[in-house]
């Protein structure tokens, strides 16, 4: 005979804390450079962010999706492809 085994669901969202801590180390120093530069709305190029951070602008395109679907806070959109990807920030 099985057993049903009951979960126990939250109603409730994670904390940022919680959402925060299943970053990367790469991933959480991009949100915290984009929370201490954007503002109300603000454009980043993977570039600069790469070069502010010692990271190259791919190894910032690739986190970034990871930052647009978690919950941090920041709605971020990639937004162009000029001659460096533009991501759109909005408190």
């Amino acid at each position: 005979m099985r057993h049903a085994h009951a979960r126990t669901v939250s109603a409730t969202a994670p904390t940022p804390a919680a959402v925060e801590a299943g970053l990367t180390e790469k991933q959480r120093a991009i949100l915290a450079h984009l929370r201490e530069h954007a503002d109300e709305q603000t454009y980043f190029k993977s570039r600069l962010v790469g070069e502010a951070l010692g990271l190259s602008a791919k190894e910032v395109g690739t986190n970034m999706p990871a930052l647009a679907d978690a919950d941090v806070g920041l709605d971020v959109e990639k937004w162009g492809y000029s001659s460096a990807t533009t991501w759109k920030v909005t408190r």
